[in-house]
């Protein structure tokens, strides 16, 4: 007879295979989760800004009509920096000289939304969705004065015809911000290198 006092330690050759698989696949299933909420609070610390900033880029930067005025009520969105001057204004109104930064050379309009994170694929598709919604299709040649703009963190550098006798340049990507990294995008109206030589 056994004694009921007496149990029996088995000794274990470590977790079945079965027991070991389920284990890891707990594991790598916790970190999917655990990078999933990761990046889903980076996007909400981001998401309204980035949507803000895009929308605003889009739906004005394009147009010949933005003056300084008004790029100072649809471009200041919360969340968001903007970049404007308009040397050559398409109407009979005044020129919005550069505040921010100085011209680039040949161009004679910047407008520029940037907000703070690195969105630049949203940004890139934001760009893009906009060359199109205007009809502004047709490639040209990178100007000579946008040929070494390609720096660290751009992710769109692209020419487009406006019309027979100016071009736009957009730039879009990342770069050093005032809160860390930002995401810019930058669109510049200029004459076609030839017309500057």
């Amino acid at each position: 007879m056994q004694d009921p006092t007496h149990i029996d330690a088995k000794v274990s050759d470590g977790p079945s295979p079965m027991g070991a698989g389920l284990w890891a696949g707990l594991h790598v299933a916790a970190m999917v989760v655990m990078l999933a909420l990761a990046v889903g609070s980076a996007r909400a610390d981001t998401g309204p800004a980035m949507e803000a900033a895009t929308d605003a880029f889009a739906q004005n930067c394009f147009r010949p009509t933005l003056t300084a005025e008004l790029a100072a009520e649809r471009l200041a969105v919360p969340g968001a920096r903007f970049d404007f001057y308009d040397l050559n204004p398409w109407r009979d109104v005044a020129v919005s000289p550069a505040v921010e930064r100085a011209p680039t050379p040949g161009t004679d309009r910047r407008c520029e939304v940037a907000f703070d994170g690195d969105c630049a694929q949203s940004a890139v598709t934001a760009a893009l969705n906009a060359l199109d919604a205007e009809r502004i299709r047709t490639e040209a040649a990178l100007p000579a004065t946008h040929t070494d703009a390609a720096l660290p963190g751009t992710a769109l550098l692209a020419a487009r015809q406006l019309n027979p006798t100016r071009i736009a340049v957009v730039h879009v990507g990342t770069r050093p911000g005032p809160n860390g990294t930002e995401t810019v995008l930058n669109v510049e109206r200029l004459w076609p290198s030839d017309d500057l030589n």
